[in-house]
């Protein structure tokens, strides 16, 4: 699945809650869901300056895309992270770093963070995006 067609996934899941509580909800569940971080990646080199929790992301290169991994200690985070990593996982370099993550406006996501919650956010897409310039 391209970074595109998961993101219209997403805004069609988001879609099919009345309210921000719902969605809320969803996210700690994507959160629930992803698969753990190896504890080797949870050293301060794969902690994301920027977050108000903490957020630790490992990326590695798999026949030419970006598999990632990631864990927070905090619930909604974790469920931001693993919004993200949803969208890039399994997806080439030159992908990511292209992609147009409208995506987080038309869920309205930003709009519901709190202002430190919404750094974290843009400071996990560019350590993603920091990966990917990395590795291409």
């Amino acid at each position: 699945m391209t970074i595109q067609e998961t993101q219209n996934e997403l805004i069609d899941t988001f879609a099919l809650f009345d309210d921000w509580t719902q969605r809320y909800e969803y996210l700690i569940e994507l959160g629930r869901e992803l698969p753990i971080i190896n504890p080797q990646y949870k050293t301060d080199s794969h902690l994301i300056k920027g977050c108000q929790s903490q957020v630790w992301l490992h990326a590695q290169l798999n026949n030419g895309k970006l598999t990632l991994t990631a864990d927070s200690d905090a619930i909604i985070t974790k469920g931001i992270v693993a919004l993200l990593v949803r969208v890039f996982n399994n997806q080439t370099p030159t992908d990511i770093l292209q992609a147009d993550l409208s995506f987080i406006d038309k869920i309205g996501l930003k709009d519901h963070l709190s202002p430190t919650r919404a750094n974290g956010l843009v400071s996990m897409i560019q350590k993603i995006r920091e990966y990917a310039r990395t590795q291409s």
